[in-house]
């Protein structure tokens, strides 16, 4: 089945959640996002207010998701359920917020764990100028092609 990118809506924010307590890499549980103060109602509240989410939706279900900070230029997340990996979903959520970060910014980052499968993905697809942000996180940016 074909796997269409959309941009999420409040309606989405469950399965975003569970979509990312179902990663394998950096996995956090409920709990421990909102510990850092990421909860259902602050990404409907995300949602409603700005375009900041895509959805990719494979049926009628959401099997993955991108967010960013356009004020910051900065891409939150970009995350697939495992069953859906390795299917080119992941750079296409990634395009999307690309996308919509460089309408605003003429270079956008993003920080991530130095060694993790994560930061081989973005750096596949071009983020790169590597900073070290503390131990094992980089900051990595991308240049308005």
């Amino acid at each position: 089945m074909k796997t269409k990118i959309r941009p999420a809506n409040p309606a989405d924010v469950p399965a975003l959640f569970h979509i990312r307590t179902s990663v394998r890499e950096n996995h956090l549980s409920r709990e421990q996002l909102a510990g850092l103060g990421i909860t259902e109602a602050s990404i409907a509240e995300m949602i409603s207010a700005a375009p900041c989410a895509w959805a990719a939706v494979s049926g009628d279900e959401v099997v993955g998701f991108s967010m960013i900070d356009s004020a910051e230029g900065s891409l939150f997340a970009a995350f697939v359920l495992p069953s859906h990996e390795r299917m080119g979903i992941g750079a296409k959520l990634v395009d999307a917020a690309e996308n919509e970060l460089f309408r605003h910014h003429s270079e956008i980052w993003l920080e991530t764990a130095e060694n993790s499968r994560a930061a081989g993905f973005y750096r596949h697809l071009g983020w790169s100028n590597e900073t070290k942000v503390e131990d094992d996180q980089i900051r990595l940016t991308k240049a308005r092609p």
